[in-house]
């Protein structure tokens, strides 16, 4: 058991995180808010003994990833898989718009949150767990396959997020928790090979900036 620590890390933040507009797959990069951010973050993580950096491909998760590579020293690993999750036409627009403009196709989501895929080439959670897992899997057995006891860190999306969580650690509950622009969740390898929560939505490391985070898309409020 080779791996020891996994290290879960939110984007930066991005103009349309301020108005609640939902990015989806769109190139939106980071604002010099987020670029701050994950200065610090960089500063953080230089500490902590990374040996890999994989990222999502979405334009705020590159962004982020670059910046980090910066103070480590080593190339990021990018994979779509690690993407956010697709919502189709909804993409662009606030939870607000999405409940007005498109009530009927947002009942049917509620109605089946995990298989509902929305119009214009979204996707279902079961879709993004599947990809996400497949993902997690490969970053898993690289790990066992390194030298010495590493770290690895994942800049990745909420959605994503939350589905390597629950798979590593499904006894933890994060229901009430929420993952703000360039916070880090951590997770720590058992002896027993198990992993356990150490850190979720972390954002120490910022010193008093503003972290923000999206409201939950399948929110019924």
């Amino acid at each position: 058991m080779a791996l020891k620590r996994l290290v879960f890390i939110r984007p930066g933040e991005t103009d349309w995180n301020l108005t609640g507009r939902w990015q989806g797959w769109l190139a939106i990069p980071l604002n010099e808010l987020g670029r701050q951010q994950v200065q610090r973050l960089a500063g953080f993580v230089r500490n902590i003994g990374l040996s890999v950096l994989y990222s999502s491909d979405n334009r705020r998760a590159v962004d982020t990833a670059e910046i980090l590579t910066q103070m480590l020293g080593f190339a990021p690993i990018y994979d779509e898989r690690l993407r956010e999750r697709h919502i189709g036409h909804w993409q662009g627009l606030i939870l607000p718009e999405v409940r007005g403009w498109y009530p009927e196709e947002y009942s049917a989501m509620i109605a089946d949150l995990d298989n509902y895929r929305i119009p214009g080439g979204g996707e279902s959670l079961n879709d993004v767990r599947a990809r996400a897992l497949e993902a997690l899997k490969d970053i898993l057995a690289n790990g066992e396959a390194m030298d010495g006891s590493p770290s690895i860190a994942i800049v990745t999306h909420t959605t994503a997020l939350r589905t390597m969580l629950a798979e590593l650690v499904p006894d933890a509950d994060l229901t009430n928790t929420n993952f703000g622009n360039s916070s880090v969740t951590s997770v720590m390898r058992n002896d027993d090979g198990s992993w356990k929560l150490t850190a979720a939505n972390d954002t120490g490391h910022l010193e008093g900036l503003v972290s923000r985070y999206m409201p939950e898309l399948e929110s019924t409020k």
